[in-house]
């Protein structure tokens, strides 16, 4: 089978393409023929390393955390899925090899979950990492919910920072299916249009003068939850516009790795900060989120494509390095990689 592999740390000339022996699926494993690997920033931030030419837990790595395809072959004591399912997956290249830049790849059953019959491959590669820690930025708040359906955010007013970015646009989806009134910052009129695409009601420049007043215009008791990518950049923002009680869940470090607060105003405030990250969330959170997102895909909740504030752009598998470069200069949007035909 065709692979994409890295053995050492680095830029994205360090991926190669291979030709591997189809793996087999062990004792409670799922083999499932990909066909189509998305890349997330933390693809390539691995890739990377912390240097060039850096270590790594496994002979070679094949990249990519998310995608979509069809079962293919079981392991022993596998229940719930059968050959031929469509199916999503998450996490697929934590703590092991075998990424979804390849024709097949082998990963625990838990991480496999059904695609509904109304959802594309596109929409499932998509979910994953930016689906998966917008379900939890928006079941962290004190009052709850702890999971999402119709109805479950009604009442709630929540921001999203960078609502044009892959969090930020399922954040806004999230949130606008479960019944929040939804506030996004942006940096363009053309991410603008994107938010609003998604699902934002009001979509909110963060560059211009007064940002803090149009949202406190918007929403005078202040912002119940906030989806933050970058905690240091908007520290003062949120803290103005934050209502009392109010969750900022932190899934990024864009801007800056480290924040400072005011202490006093954030505790007349009673303003809690919930940092998450998806790989030490525990199996319980991320469980919770693939149920809800699979009831979203159901509804419709849950489209990719530019007319849903969702660009696509695509490579083949062979140009899986110019995907990573393509992340990592912050295209708008999703990439994607076809893998192998549906």
């Amino acid at each position: 089978m065709r692979a994409i592999v890295y053995r050492t740390t680095g830029d994205p000339s360090v991926l190669e393409a291979v030709d591997r022996e189809v793996p087999t699926p062990g004792p409670g494993e799922v083999r499932v023929r990909v066909v189509v690997s998305a890349v997330n920033p933390t693809d390539w931030k691995s890739r990377a390393g912390t240097g060039a030419g850096g270590g790594l837990p496994f002979a070679e790595v094949v990249p990519n955390q998310d995608g979509a395809g069809i079962v293919d072959a079981l392991g022993d004591g596998v229940t719930g899925l059968a050959v031929g399912d469509r199916v999503w997956t998450y996490l697929s290249a934590h703590q092991r090899p075998t990424g979804t830049a390849q024709e097949f790849t082998v990963l625990p059953a838990e991480r496999v979950v059904k695609l509904p019959d109304n959802a594309t491959f596109d929409q499932g590669a998509s979910m994953g990492v930016p689906a998966m820690t917008a379900h939890r930025a928006l079941t962290v708040s004190e009052f709850g919910p702890s999971r999402l359906h119709p109805g479950a955010l009604t009442g709630k007013t929540v921001l999203v920072a960078g609502g044009a970015g892959a969090v930020g646009h399922a954040a806004v989806q999230l949130a606008r299916w479960a019944g929040a009134t939804v506030i996004t910052t942006v940096s363009s009129d053309a991410k603008a249009a994107l938010a609003t695409a998604a699902g934002a009601h009001h979509a909110v420049n963060y560059r211009e003068p007064g940002a803090a007043g149009t949202i406190r215009g918007i929403a005078p008791e202040g912002v119940d939850l906030i989806v933050e990518v970058s905690a240091a950049a908007n520290a003062a923002l949120n803290l103005e516009v934050a209502a009392n009680h109010a969750s900022i869940a932190v899934y990024a470090d864009n801007g800056g790795d480290e924040v400072g607060l005011a202490i006093v105003p954030h505790f007349v405030k009673n303003i809690r900060y919930q940092f998450l990250l998806l790989y030490t969330v525990g199996q319980a959170a991320l469980d919770n989120a693939a149920q809800d997102i699979t009831v979203a895909l159901v509804d419709g909740a849950l489209p990719v494509g530019e007319d849903a504030g969702l660009p696509l752009t695509r490579f083949p598998l062979e140009r899986t390095a110019d995907a990573h470069a393509a992340v990592e200069n912050d295209t708008v949007g999703k990439v994607l990689i076809d893998v192998s035909a549906a």
